[in-house]
């Protein structure tokens, strides 16, 4: 087993973490016995690195690898738009067990944050993750003093990512909060966003706003307006999520107890929907259009009679 820590500057390109040291894919091979024999795939696959073939873990056959690079690039591109300023900024890349796992940090003193009177916190932004399942894919951004990988903190957490590579992951799901986190941070003018932050909502209350915005649809037949009830299933679910993760006690919770949540939790919510997440592990981008056109709905929703209800 052997570390890499880097701490490397940013060029203008937005390069932040040590791409030298994540500079390798991981493929899925057949298992073979000493004999030649091959092991069923339903059985197990190995994860292996291409480029020296170092094996890494025996996975499932379902399991896909995510590769390091694209999340390092797309958490790189979401800070780099966010507007942070990244004077003195620091970024740890941290590579354990020939590639096994990975470990990325960064820091922003620019942007320290009186939590209460005298009371300063630096920004931080945490992530791992494994092609070995020794770590499932886990990150948080916010102000805190401490943190437990669990997702649990001593501070303000302004957004999280927490799952399996086979379920429940999507990386540009997670840039889009990132880039949510960044902006609140980097925009000591959006008072906007840390109201909603500490504006409570109830559940019922989001359900009629997500009703009457991004899951809005009408019945032909009554002319009435309806739910869509699959999009209106998938937002609550993100932003139950959302509450447990960023205002509860996240793993330490149980999903699905807590019947208020703020808007801050809301708005994530609706901005990790317009990146059109899709489960599974696999970054299967989806088109411009879909991306644009949902991302023109939020920004509709942020004007709405209901929204403003809210959050006044």
């Amino acid at each position: 087993m052997y570390n890499i820590n880097n701490q490397i500057g940013v060029c203008d390109m937005g390069v932040m973490f040590n791409h030298d040291v994540i500079d390798f894919n991981v493929e899925k091979f057949d298992l073979n016995t000493e004999e030649g024999y091959q092991i069923p795939s339903d059985i197990g696959v190995g994860i292996r690195r291409t480029d020296n073939k170092a094996p890494l873990a025996i996975v499932s056959e379902a399991y896909e690898p995510v590769q390091y690079k694209s999340i390092v690039e797309n958490v790189e591109n979401s800070i780099y738009k966010s507007g942070l300023d990244l004077t003195d900024a620091a970024f740890e890349t941290n590579v354990y067990a020939d590639g096994a796992k990975l470990e990325l940090r960064a820091f922003f003193p620019a942007h320290q944050l009186e939590i209460d009177k005298g009371d300063i916190v630096t920004p931080e932004f945490r992530f791992r993750s494994s092609h070995n399942g020794t770590w499932a894919n886990n990150g948080f951004m916010g102000a805190w003093r401490s943190a437990c990988w669990n997702t649990l903190v001593s501070g303000d957490k302004l957004a999280y990512v927490y799952g399996r590579h086979t379920k429940n992951f999507s990386i540009v799901g997670f840039a889009s909060k990132i880039k949510a986190a960044s902006e609140y941070i980097a925009n000591d003018g959006l008072k906007q966003m840390r109201d909603w932050y500490h504006t409570d909502v109830s559940r019922d209350n989001v359900i009629h706003l997500f009703t009457q915005t991004l899951a809005k649809k009408t019945n032909n037949v009554t002319r009435e307006v309806e739910p869509n009830k699959v999009m209106l299933s998938n937002l609550m679910k993100i932003f139950d999520e959302e509450n447990r993760h960023l205002h509860g006690q996240a793993n330490y919770e149980k999903y699905a107890t807590r019947n208020r949540g703020t808007l801050w939790s809301a708005y994530q919510a609706a901005t990790y929907w317009s990146s059109h997440a899709k489960d599974g592990g696999i970054d299967s981008r989806p088109s411009h259009t879909v991306i644009s056109g949902r991302e023109d709905k939020v920004r509709k929703m942020l004007h709405s009679p209901q929204w403003m209800q809210l959050a006044a």
